[in-house]
C-alpha cells in the first residue's frame, strides 16, 4: 500500500503525480523523497507541528526546572518543621517524579494523545514488569517500609546484611553505606529489611568495654585497684556506673572487664584512651599477664 496527501482543488493530479513519484516500471519502489512530499503538505499544517514541538520541548524543559524547585522547596518545608532528613530526602524526590510525570502527560496530550489509553497501557506494561521485577519491586517495598519505620536515618553508623558503614543515603530502592575506611557499599532494601539491623547509633551515649587478663598469681585486690584508677581519663561521661568487674577465671588467667561510658561519636577515641590507660597502670604496678605457652615434644 501507500499513501499521497494532495491538494483540494486538484486532487487527481496530485495523486498521479504521488504514484509516479513512488512506483516506476512494474511493482518496483524508489527512493521515497520525504522532502518533496512535505513541499505537498499545506503551510500551516508544517507551521502547526513545529510550533506544537517547539511548544513541548520548552514545556518539558520547563517542567524540568520546576520539579526541582518543587524538591528544593518540600527539602526546605521539612528543615524547617525539623522533620528527619531520611524523610525529607524521600518526600524531595518523591514530588520530582510525580511533577516530572504530570509534564509528561501534558506534553502527550498536546499531540492528541489520549493520557486514559497511555495509563491503560502502563497499566498492562506494570503487570508484565512487576512478574519480571519481583526483587526489585520487593527492594521498592522495603525501601518504603524503612522511611516508615525508621530503623535508621542518614548519618547512622549501622550494620545491616553483614555490611557496616555510615547511612548516606536511603533511595527508593537501595541504601547507600559509607565504611570508616571511605568505601561505598549499595544494599538492596529488600536485603536490609529482610535481615537483622544493628544500628551503632541510636543512643546518644555508648558503653565502652575494655578486656583485661592477668596472671593467676596477681593480687586481686591490687589488680581491682590499678584498674580503678585507669578508669580516670578524659572524656567519659559523668555520673555514669563506670566499673571494674571481674569477668572469668580459669587455670591460666584471671579476666577482668573495664566499663567505661562516653558520647556515641567518641566511641573509638574513648576505647583507645581507655586501652592506653590500662596498660600504663598495669606495668607500673608490675602486674603480670598470662603468657601462652606452646610444648613442642620431639617424636
Amino acid at each position: 500500500g501507500f499513501f499521497y496527501v494532495c491538494s483540494p482543488r486538484r486532487p487527481s493530479c496530485a495523486r498521479n503525480d504521488a504514484v509516479r513519484q513512488i512506483f516506476v516500471g512494474e511493482n518496483r519502489m524508489e527512493k521515497f523523497n520525504f522532502g518533496e512530499l512535505l513541499g505537498n503538505l499545506p503551510v500551516s499544517a508544517v507551521t502547526g507541528f513545529l510550533f506544537k514541538l517547539i511548544g513541548v520541548i520548552a514545556l518539558f524543559v520547563i517542567g524540568l526546572w520546576v520539579a526541582k524547585g518543587l524538591s528544593k522547596l518540600a527539602r526546605k518545608a521539612c528543615g524547617r518543621s525539623k522533620i528527619d532528613e531520611t524523610v525529607s530526602q524521600f518526600l524531595g524526590r518523591s514530588v520530582y517524579w510525580v511533577t516530572l510525570i504530570v509534564v509528561v502527560l501534558v506534553c502527550l496530550s498536546i499531540f492528541g494523545i489520549e493520557t486514559t489509553s497511555v495509563a491503560a497501557i502502563l497499566g498492562a506494561a506494570g503487570l508484565a514488569v512487576g512478574l519480571a521485577f519481583q526483587g526489585t519491586l520487593s527492594s521498592f517495598a522495603a525501601g518504603l517500609m524503612i522511611i516508615l519505620f525508621r530503623p535508621f536515618k542518614i548519618g547512622d553508623f549501622v550494620t545491616v546484611d553483614g555490611n557496616s558503614g555510615t547511612v548516606r543515603t536511603i533511595d527508593f530502592f537501595q541504601t547507600d553505606l559509607v565504611t570508616p575506611d571511605n568505601r561505598r557499599i549499595i544494599v538492596p532494601n529488600s536485603k536490609i529489611y529482610g535481615s537483622t539491623i544493628e544500628n551503632v547509633s541510636a543512643f546518644e551515649k555508648r558503653r565502652v568495654d575494655v578486656s583485661v587478663s592477668v596472671s593467676p598469681s596477681a593480687d586481686i585486690e591490687e589488680t581491682r585497684k590499678q584498674l580503678e584508677s585507669a578508669l580516670q581519663i578524659e572524656g567519659i561521661l559523668e555520673g555514669e556506673p563506670h566499673c571494674v568487674v571481674l569477668s572469668d577465671l580459669s587455670a591460666t588467667s584471671v579476666d577482668w572487664s573495664v566499663r567505661v561510658w562516653c558520647a556515641t561519636g567518641d566511641y573509638w577515641t574513648i576505647r583507645e584512651r581507655l586501652v592506653n590507660s590500662v596498660k600504663h597502670k598495669i606495668d607500673a604496678a608490675k602486674i603480670e599477664t598470662p603468657v601462652q605457652r606452646v610444648q613442642v615434644t620431639n617424636r
